[in-house]
């Protein structure tokens, strides 16, 4: 893999995490400033991820930088809410609303469900694209999942997006009760960043992920 590689993300919280995530495998991980955020039309998180990367990448391509280009898309499934909110996570209750509005909506539907499971995971999916793609070339993608259970309430003030409704069964914290290094360790995100290093550095896998 590159040593330097751009993401294609506005969302700070996401961004940190890369940044952190990459870093292990000895890659910097960095924003774009022309990187605009896409439609995201996918009816998948790796088919979200891809045009991601690939708006990047192009945008890269047209100011004449040769990088790499990583996209991520990543969501929350909830159980008794048949999977919602999904890949709409970050549209969850309207492209206007904010995260804590999102939670609250979150945690209401759950309630309002009269289901006792709890049960959730979180999904990520990464999509690259390695210096000097050519507009036709398919991206490397990789998808993992952590599982766990959605809190009665919002606990902790580290992460962002749905961590703090969201519980680590192992330790029974939610993503911003546990210190960043241990939910780097087990999330979503942490699995997929290190399936997709070990993929790019593994000629044998022929690009295909092992999962």
């Amino acid at each position: 893999m590159a040593e330097r590689v751009f993401a294609a993300t506005r969302n700070a919280g996401k961004l940190r995490e890369l940044r952190q995530l990459f870093a292990a495998g000895g890659v910097a991980v960095e924003a774009y400033d022309g990187y605009g955020d896409v439609a995201e039309t996918e009816d998948s998180y790796a088919g979200n991820a891809a045009l991601k990367a690939a708006a990047l990448q192009a945008r890269l391509r047209a100011d004449g930088v040769v990088a790499a280009a990583v996209g991520d898309d990543s969501g929350l499934e909830v159980s008794a809410l048949g999977g919602r909110p999904g890949i709409l996570s970050a549209r969850y209750g309207g492209p206007d609303a904010t995260w804590s509005q999102r939670r609250r909506l979150l945690l209401d539907e759950l309630e309002a469900t009269g289901s006792a499971d709890r049960s959730a995971r979180f999904v990520c999916a990464l999509a690259y694209f390695p210096p000097g793609a050519a507009g036709a070339a398919a991206p490397i993608v990789v998808e993992r999942d952590f599982s766990g259970a959605i809190a009665a309430g919002e606990r902790g003030a580290a992460g962002f997006s749905y961590d703090s409704v969201f519980v680590d069964l192992a330790t029974g914290k939610t993503f911003a009760e546990i210190d960043e290094q241990t939910k780097n360790r087990i999330s979503h995100r942490g699995r997929a960043v290190a399936a997709l290093l070990a993929l790019v550095h593994d000629p044998n896998l022929c690009r295909q992920d092992p999962r």
